[in-house]
């Protein structure tokens, strides 16, 4: 997680935006669109690996997943076309698909859900380590050109590749869910296309989840969609910070946020989600739009500071309460489809963010994304009314 997200948020924050608005010339628009293609071909694997790693194991599904990511890097490396740089996007995307799938069904499987709060927290700090020093590293390593940078990333996706060939195969991957002897030997067998749908049927059937979840998962991801494409254009062309005062800026945000996580995992497990989410989505939603007005530097960092600790309340107390509605049977696949309504928010956010830039100013994403949360507050209170997720 830590080293593929490490990649992932080097790619997409520091070297992407800034390579194609200052090298190629390309809108904030176009930034958006092509970060929204890598989002496009993570979510568009993402409900049939769950399916496929509950079938065949975690090893070959990542295996397959590493060689797209150093495909993807390669190409950015040695071609300067956008159409090719739009290509790599997509295949990035594809990649680096199965990681939350493998990761969050082996983690669940494990942790089971009295200690869900705790093993979301430990997941996100992988994430949030790996995503937030991707880009602060990177920028010390973009001095007069980015082939240091591609050395750098060349590297650690070599050691996830051999990280990768140590996962449990399809035996280890089924005894690690408690599914060894589940599978009688007549059950794979029949036309595939009819099983899929069987598969699917039982696993709707077997949800224990308000129909709300399902917007308020969209939007959630939707409000971090926003920001995405626009941070790092917003740090280096509004508040005008070099590549190593933008560092120090993310390293306040997410230090807050990653220093939270574990505190708060543990605290939802013992005393429930509801008040943590109150707490950070509301926390977050006035923080937001406070940012993109800000251009005071002080301000701007206490600023941070609050965005990090609203999404520290957020982060364990959302995925414990998505992972409470999840069947274990099927807890691959219900967490592939449920990570492609989160992503389908992730791609229409990027989409939406450079279009507000350009014809609203440099304000606007982190308003609706501000907007976005207290429509995700209303979400949660009307999901607690009517009680179809144990949130106490």
């Amino acid at each position: 997680m830590f080293g593929v997200e490490f990649v992932k948020g080097a790619v997409l924050v520091s070297v992407l935006p800034v390579y194609m608005r200052d090298a190629l010339g390309l809108s904030a628009y176009a930034v958006g669109w092509a970060l929204a293609a890598q989002y496009i071909g993570d979510n568009a694997f993402r409900s049939p690996l769950g399916w496929i790693i509950d079938r065949i194991g975690y090893r070959t599904v990542m295996l397959l997943g590493v060689l797209f990511t150093c495909m993807s890097v390669g190409i950015i490396a040695f071609t300067s076309g956008t159409g090719w740089i739009i290509a790599a996007c997509v295949l990035l995307g594809v990649g680096t698909s199965p990681l939350w799938p493998c990761v969050i069904t082996g983690a669940t499987a494990v942790a089971g859900n009295e200690a869900g709060g705790s093993m979301m927290s430990v997941i996100y700090m992988s994430w949030l380590i790996g995503v937030g020093m991707g880009p602060i590293v990177i920028n010390f390593f973009i001095i007069k050109s980015y082939e240091p940078a591609f050395w750098l990333m060349g590297a650690i996706l070599v050691l996830i590749l051999l990280v990768t060939l140590t996962l449990p195969g399809r035996r280890g991957s089924r005894e690690i869910e408690g599914k060894l002897e589940e599978q009688a030997p007549h059950a794979s067998r029949g036309p595939l296309i009819p099983r899929i749908r069987r598969y699917f049927k039982k696993v709707g059937e077997s949800l224990h989840a308000s129909k709300l979840l399902y917007p308020a998962m969209f939007i959630q991801n939707f409000a971090l969609g926003l920001l995405t494409p626009v941070l790092t254009q917003y740090a280096r062309t509004v508040l005008h910070l070099t590549p190593q005062q933008y560092s120090a800026y993310l390293v306040a945000g997410g230090a807050v946020t990653v220093l939270g996580l574990i505190p708060v995992g543990k605290w939802v497990d013992r005393y429930g989600t509801r008040w943590f989410l109150h707490v950070g989505f509301l926390v977050a939603a006035v923080a937001l739009p406070l940012l993109g007005y800000t251009r005071q530097l002080t301000l701007v960092l206490f600023v941070v500071a609050l965005v990090g600790l609203g999404y520290a309340c957020i982060i364990p107390a959302w995925n414990a309460l998505i992972a409470k509605a999840i069947p274990k049977e099927e807890r691959g696949a219900v967490w592939g489809f449920f990570l492609t309504i989160e992503g389908l928010g992730m791609v229409l956010g990027s989409i939406m963010s450079g279009r507000l830039w350009d014809s609203y100013g440099s304000h606007a994403p982190f308003l609706i994304s501000g907007g976005s949360l207290i429509v995700l507050f209303v979400l949660h209170l009307l999901i607690i009314r009517r009680g179809r997720i144990s949130l106490a």
